[in-house]
């Protein structure tokens, strides 16, 4: 029914083949990180008690607090802020740097510039809601190479004093590529070294669980993710989580909630169980998307694309590029993935002006929860070289399907 090519599909059975030592690989991760969630609930005793919902002022919510136990231990953090009151990643970073940073302080980017909709909340797209209308300053470092340019950290750090400093691991719509963690980690201690009492902030989104380690396991002060991503498991419905050191989890739950009361407020509205199950899931879920960005890599590389990363090459988010250099390819990869989506699969997706984005966006997403990508999905801005985004997959098999689908679009066009 989906009119997927012959030629596609039997190129995918070589595919498998020779892919099989990079799923070997992933499998050993999700069991690794299977158990340590499974520890992390058997720790903290999870039972039917912490399903029930509060609302209104949320006080005393057992559920609640006892799961930001639980991702506390996950992350080998001192606190944690699981809230369905986030609404994005986007929220939950804008909230971090609004609870972290105060007028006349520092926010240095080191991974260059951040995801398009960070542009207006720190006001280098001007906005008078932004951190720069409140007297944050606002500077960034780019990468060399796809690693950080460590000689000017330090020669910025020996300055004078820079508040927070923010790592973006996941490449969001640029060329560079996603930061692994042992890069992550030698500039934490670089950092640590010149300058202690700066924070380090770090954009997890797409990033857990992709190995078996978490940046605050290797250094970082605080660390930011959604739960439409990765660690919601394809089961919660929205929300977003903050780890990391106590004191820094105060000032941003006080910032999300009211200075005074900060996590004893915020009902969490029957969610509870969403996101343990979603949580629970996560490293299979995971584990199907990073094999469905594998494949997809490694079947466009043997019809001659440009992707990013290779089949081979060490991962550090879900996220796989193909770069088209072409408009039209870019639009017939998403609209063929959204053929393959269980929802919307009648919906032709075409570049609109998305709010938060400067060009024209595409994006592809037949997602149970709206925005979800964690489930398969694909978007990608219409500007030079034409990059598509994609991520995600529930399971493998259904990933399959769609990357199959989506090819057989371009190479019919």
């Amino acid at each position: 029914m989906l009119n997927i090519n012959p030629n596609v599909i039997e190129l995918s059975k070589k595919v498998e083949k020779d892919i099989k030592k990079e799923f070997d690989n992933v499998n050993e991760i999700c069991e690794y990180n299977s158990l340590k969630v499974l520890n992390a609930f058997h720790k903290h005793s999870i039972n039917e008690v912490h399903f029930n919902m509060t609302t209104g002022y949320g006080y005393g919510d057992i559920g609640r607090d006892t799961i930001e136990e639980v991702y506390a231990t996950i992350f080998n953090a001192e606190d944690a802020l699981v809230r369905g009151q986030f609404i994005s990643g986007t929220h939950a970073l804008t909230v971090t740097l609004f609870g972290l940073l105060r007028p006349n302080d520092t926010l240095l980017s080191i991974t260059g510039k951040p995801y398009d909709t960070l542009e207006e909340v720190i006001g280098i797209v001007p906005n008078d809601s932004s951190l720069k209308s409140f007297g944050v300053n606002y500077e960034q470092i780019d990468l060399i190479n796809d690693d950080f340019d460590y000689e000017s950290i330090t020669k910025r750090l020996q300055e004078n004093f820079v508040k927070v400093i923010e790592i973006q691991r996941s490449k969001g719509y640029s060329t560079r590529k996603s930061i692994v963690l042992k890069n992550v980690e030698k500039v934490i201690q670089l950092i640590k070294e010149i300058s202690p009492e700066t924070i380090v902030m770090i954009d997890n989104c797409y990033c857990e669980f992709v190995t078996t380690k978490e940046p605050t396991e290797v250094g970082a002060d605080i660390v930011v993710g959604s739960l439409i991503k990765n660690l919601g498991g394809g089961i919660a419905p929205n929300g977003a989580y903050v780890v990391g050191k106590k004191d820094l989890i105060k000032l941003v739950s006080e910032r999300l909630t009211v200075p005074g009361e900060g996590k004893e407020v915020g009902p969490s509205m029957g969610m509870n169980k969403q996101i343990l199950q979603g949580l629970f899931m996560a490293p299979s879920v995971v584990s199907s998307s990073l094999k469905t960005a594998i494949f997809a890599s490694k079947m466009l590389e043997e019809l001659g694309f440009d992707v990013e990363p290779k089949y081979n090459d060490e991962r550090a988010d879900i996220v796989q590029n193909i770069i088209f250099n072409n408009p039209d390819k870019l639009i017939k990869y998403c609209q063929g993935i959204q053929e393959a989506s269980p929802i919307d699969s009648n919906a032709k997706p075409e570049p609109w002006d998305m709010p938060g984005y400067t060009d024209k966006i595409i994006m592809a997403a037949g997602a149970f929860t709206q925005g979800s990508s964690i489930e398969l999905s694909c978007d990608g801005p219409i500007r030079k070289p034409y990059i598509a985004y994609m991520q995600g997959g529930l399971t493998y098999e259904y990933g399959k399907i769609g990357v199959m689908k989506a090819i057989s679009n371009v190479i019919e066009d």
